[in-house]
């Protein structure tokens, strides 16, 4: 054997291995390949056998109409057509087309592109291949269509999936084509993916107990509104929109049979825990606003920062009245001042005080109150052991009623709640919270008008005081 008969022998060989090794195509087929080559008008690509495929550019522009795309790009196409060496590409089957070409789409499962043309009964009509079709409501989507109005003019990629009287009756369905996408992707999805890896996603719709989010082509998964953040009593629209890009994590992948899965999915867990630097966001002393999130008997939970919830026992909820039910003074919802009062990491939880925040009444009581001292006060109520009469908001005082017996004064004998008094301050005790009070004397309702008006809140009494004095 010559040299040049050796030399093409071993290339045949080596072409011959070369076809073995390389998966032949056929028309309908869908590939996945690298752009080789871009033209002025055409596009080649890998289609991983010996020949490489061909499409119009025209049909690879994005959805402003710019081609953008760069050779080493892989792109998803079906196989429309073989011609001896040439294969070519298409997203989808368009244009004219015979009986033959509507056959071959149907029988290969090749998507043709097709424009909803109008709304009829059951469904649209569709201009497929120069063809007009029937798609069922039903096949247009995988989601229930509330307004087939709004896709009208609207161009989309169908699955013929009946031709009959040659041609007059054609039946597409865009829903099979979805589902097909859907399962190719879930699969490569579950190759490369596990429950507990942290993921990118989009969010494409929201509903009232979470937002559905794209973790991949026509893949979607639910993020409960529980799994949103940190903070409670959230709706979904406080936290994303439809469009938004989310950090999420897969939580689980359950199967619920023919090729059908359903992913659950949290952005929650994909942040990090807020309990791991309440340390350094707060200290006690602090004064805050927060939200209150919800109510008890006991009180009511306040969001100081996202995720991190304190308690306002009822106690702490005011100085200047008794609360008996937290609904009487705050609402969920409210913004609310509280002072951090305590900080245990051991078990998250944070006290806080809404009195506090206000400021204490009492603070700096006995330097405003001095023994002797003859001040007007507001009637409060009235006990069989005396009366309660409120010297400043949060501030209350007895006058006991062994005081009173011994005034001829009707002042006290005929006065209503809501009614301002004179009374004398007599014990001021800080400790306790207690203020004792007595009637003034002689002397002191004299010279009343001057006390009220410098030291008395609402000194302007005195002077009707005095004249009840001097007519009596």
């Amino acid at each position: 054997m010559s040299d040049s008969q050796m030399e093409q022998s071993f290339a045949e060989m080596f072409e011959a291995s070369e076809m073995e090794m390389k998966p032949e195509l056929r028309v309908g087929n869908r590939i996945k390949g690298k752009i080789i080559a871009v033209g002025e008008e055409m596009v080649y690509v890998d289609t991983g056998t010996k020949s490489d495929g061909v499409i119009d550019k025209h049909e690879l522009l994005d959805k402003d109409g710019a081609f953008s795309m760069r050779e080493g790009d892989e792109v998803e196409l079906y196989v429309v057509s073989m011609q001896g060496s040439q294969i070519r590409l298409a997203r989808a089957l368009g244009g004219e087309g015979g009986m033959e070409q509507l056959q071959q789409a149907m029988e290969e499962r090749i998507p043709v592109e097709g424009k909803i043309k109008e709304v009829c009964k059951g469904g649209f009509r569709v201009r497929v291949l120069d063809k007009i079709a029937f798609c069922p409501l039903s096949q247009v989507d995988k989601r229930p269509v509330t307004n087939p109005d709004d896709l009208v003019g609207q161009s989309m990629q169908f699955l013929i999936t009946r031709i009959e009287e040659r041609g007059r009756n054609i039946v597409v369905s865009r829903r099979v084509l979805l589902d097909l996408e859907q399962a190719q992707s879930l699969a490569e999805f579950l190759e490369r993916t596990k429950v507990g890896d942290v993921l990118q996603g989009t969010v494409t719709r929201l509903a009232p107990f979470g937002a559905f989010v794209e973790v991949a082509p026509g893949l979607e998964g639910l993020v409960h509104v529980s799994e949103l953040g940190w903070s409670r009593n959230n709706s979904p629209e406080d936290v994303v929109a439809a469009g938004d890009q989310v950090t999420v994590k897969l939580l689980k992948v359950d199967d619920q049979g023919k090729g059908h899965v359903r992913l659950e999915l949290s952005m929650k867990q994909a942040m990090e825990d807020p309990w791991a630097q309440i340390a350094a966001d707060v200290q006690v002393g602090a004064k805050i606003t927060g939200r209150v999130t919800n109510l008890a008997p006991f009180g009511a939970f306040v969001e100081i920062l996202p995720g991190i919830e304190g308690l306002v026992h009822v106690s702490e909820m005011s100085y200047l009245k008794r609360v008996h039910k937290p609904g009487d003074v705050v609402a969920v919802g409210e913004s609310v001042p509280v002072m951090v009062k305590s900080i245990d990491l051991q078990t998250k939880r944070i006290g806080l005080s809404m009195r506090d925040a206000e400021g204490d009444p009492w603070d700096g009581l006995a330097d405003r109150y001095k023994k002797g001292q003859v001040v007007q006060g507001i009637l409060e109520k009235r006990e069989t052991f005396g009366m309660f009469v409120q010297l400043e908001p949060g501030v209350v005082g007895l006058l006991p009623a062994s005081r009173l017996e011994r005034s001829a004064d009707d002042i006290y004998s005929k006065a209503k709640p809501g009614e301002t008094l004179p009374v004398a301050v007599d014990v001021v005790d800080l400790e306790k919270r207690r203020i004792s009070l007595g009637l003034p004397d002689a002397e002191q309702n004299e010279d009343w008008k001057s006390h009220a008006v410098q030291e008395g809140p609402m000194g302007s009494l005195g002077e009707q005081l005095k004249k009840a004095m001097e007519q009596k």
